[in-house]
């Protein structure tokens, strides 16, 4: 799974409700994203002076045309990636999360104006595995990843950050997508409904590094080829994963005694880590966290094809319907999008 975070609240936004987040985790996120704007530089400053690496210098150069390319398929305008922020670590953020061990069913934090969500985004790995261990401690499954990308959904001025730029030949399309997955995030934006907020991005940033790719760098450009490659690998990993959720989904439900489920649950986990490679224990909490990612796939393709595959047009729907209020926090995307889907395109 492409690591990727569209929210990390910082401090500047509010004091969390009732204390479902502590003053630790809000200190940290201030500090971070204080860090990131005193490491910010301006971008066109540093392309005309030429004081970047070469194939650094191709990747930022790129940032403008791919950002006036999402605003013509309906992204909003930002002032994002207007500043570059080289980093001295190999992720911009660790993200924790947490499921319950024997049914899908996420661990949330409050926080006023953008509700609940699924996951919490530290600026230090060793504060987020003791974030981890916490949450162990309590009896949830727990997972740590890394993530590239670092977003604030618009609250602030998000520079491009050093570790969203890849090693491979497919960089370049993965910045793209990047670019468009977090422009996503500063378009459209639910409050408690994490899930639908990242498949969104998700869908429509996939969509759109697909058809700049091929109608910019071009369809037989070596970087489109690898960029493609890399998304099929991906696409691989995510049927695995599919299976694995589904497979314990099934098992959760089933009437076998606790035990036997926990016995068959490792099996399971450890069969997946050995198909996809994994150097990183996985739990319910990665494969939660996955499905954060890949929910309502359908429903988001059925409103594609209904509004003639033109992005564009799915962005304003979206938009327009982003308003509506959900019948609970974190709902599963596919039930919330199914009514959208009967009523069509409209816009």
């Amino acid at each position: 799974m492409r690591v990727r975070l569209g929210l990390v609240l910082c401090a500047a936004l509010a004091s969390a409700n009732g204390g479902c987040a502590s003053i630790d985790y809000l200190a940290q996120a201030a500090a971070g994203q204080d860090d990131l704007l005193t490491r910010s530089q301006d971008m066109d400053r540093l392309l005309r002076e030429d004081r970047l690496p070469p194939r650094t210098r191709r990747l930022l150069a790129e940032i403008p045309r791919v950002k006036t390319y999402g605003e013509a398929n309906g992204l909003r305008p930002t002032n994002n990636y207007t500043k570059y922020a080289r980093l001295d670590r190999d992720a911009a953020v660790w993200i924790v999360s947490a499921c319950e061990p024997l049914r899908f069913r996420s661990y949330t934090w409050t926080f006023p104006i953008v509700g609940t969500i699924t996951y919490l985004g530290w600026f230090h790995l060793d504060d987020a595995k003791r974030a981890a261990e916490e949450l162990r401690g309590k009896g949830w499954d727990a997972d740590v990843r890394p993530a590239g990308a670092y977003s604030t959904a618009g609250w602030f001025d998000d520079p491009l950050l050093s570790t969203m730029l890849g090693k491979g030949a497919e960089a370049r399309g993965d910045l793209v997508n990047t670019v468009f997955h977090e422009s996503t995030h500063a378009t459209f934006f639910v409050p408690g409904q994490s899930r639908l907020n990242e498949s969104v991005a998700n869908f429509v940033g996939d969509r759109l590094a697909e058809k700049f790719m091929k109608e910019i760098a071009g369809e037989d450009a070596k970087e489109t080829v690898a960029y493609f490659a890399g998304e099929e690998r991906s696409r691989k990993r995510e049927t695995k994963m599919h299976a694995a959720y589904a497979a314990l989904e099934s098992l959760y439900a089933s009437d076998l005694p606790r035990d036997d489920k926990l016995a068959e649950k490792a099996r399971i986990l450890r069969q997946l880590e050995k198909d996809l490679g994994s150097k990183r224990t996985l739990t319910n909490a990665s494969l939660v966290q996955f499905k954060t990612y890949h929910s309502g796939e359908e429903e988001l393709a059925e409103l594609l094809a209904a509004c003639g595959g033109d992005v564009k047009r799915l962005v304003a729907l979206l938009s327009a319907w982003q308003h509506e209020r959900m019948a609970t926090d974190q709902a599963d995307p596919a039930k919330v999008l199914r009514p959208l889907v009967t009523q069509g395109c409209t816009r």
